[in-house]
């Protein structure tokens, strides 16, 4: 088994069709799809639109669950502004979205982590900032889950962590920003230093899973510019730099 991972897409279509374009020379069996797919100032209708006939096996998001709330109260600006530009058929689709998938036997599939999808899996935020989690507390997040491969995303970091049972946590980075800042549950910052989309594919072989991060060139100014051209200059700069 050959597996592409999406993750964190949030409505990047130039990066989004950069990816796929990418997947389609490397002999995949699967694309899968890890969530927060459409919140964010750039394109959501768009990324609805072109995500919607592929049926990619696909969870939601926090931003999912966050950009479905707006239809009762006003949201963060990335979940409001996606709300407002995509179709009550587009936020339908999100509707029927599970939490987490099990692929099969071997893959299973979260945002956060098993339990929530606002918790981070492969790192821990404290006073500090945002550090690599330890092993026991990774372990603790995978309990319960058997799978020889556990997807997560949320973070839009990169990594690959092997923790007991034989087992692998991978999180492909993020399609579509490279860079990010939270005030929850401390202030803390994401950057992954370019501008680059972020894949992951996952390759089962006889020992394991071979994992290969992708980092690939896009048309991240256009992203940039129409970011600031919706009102939003910090995701302009996240786009263009994949810095705070």
């Amino acid at each position: 088994m050959k597996l592409a991972i999406l993750s964190d897409i949030h409505a990047n279509i130039w990066a989004l069709q950069a990816v796929l374009a990418d997947i389609k020379k490397q002999g995949v069996d699967l694309i899968v799809n890890a969530g927060d797919i459409l919140s964010g100032p750039l394109e959501p209708a768009a990324t609805a639109d072109l995500l919607m006939p592929l049926q990619l096996p696909t969870i939601r998001g926090n931003h999912e669950r966050q950009l479905l709330a707006c239809e009762h109260k006003t949201g963060q600006p990335a979940d409001q502004f996606a709300f407002e530009h995509t179709s009550q058929t587009q936020r339908d689709w999100l509707k029927g979205l599970p939490g987490t998938l099990a692929i099969s036997d071997e893959v299973f599939m979260c945002h956060g982590t098993p339990a929530s999808d606002l918790h981070y899996f492969l790192e821990q935020v404290d006073q500090h900032g945002c550090r690599m989690a330890a092993p026991a507390e990774i372990e603790v997040h995978a309990a319960g889950v058997t799978h020889s491969l556990i997807i997560c995303g949320h973070t839009h970091k990169p990594r690959a962590h092997a923790i007991s049972g034989q087992r692998l946590v991978v999180n492909p980075g993020s399609v579509g920003l490279q860079a990010y800042d939270d005030d929850q549950p401390y202030f803390h910052a994401i950057e992954n230093g370019s501008p680059h989309a972020r894949y992951a594919i996952c390759e089962k072989v006889a020992d394991g899973w071979n994992v290969s991060h992708l980092n690939i060139s896009y048309d991240h100014h256009k992203a940039a510019a129409t970011a600031l051209k919706n009102g939003s200059s910090d995701w302009a700069r996240w786009l263009s730099t994949g810095r705070i």
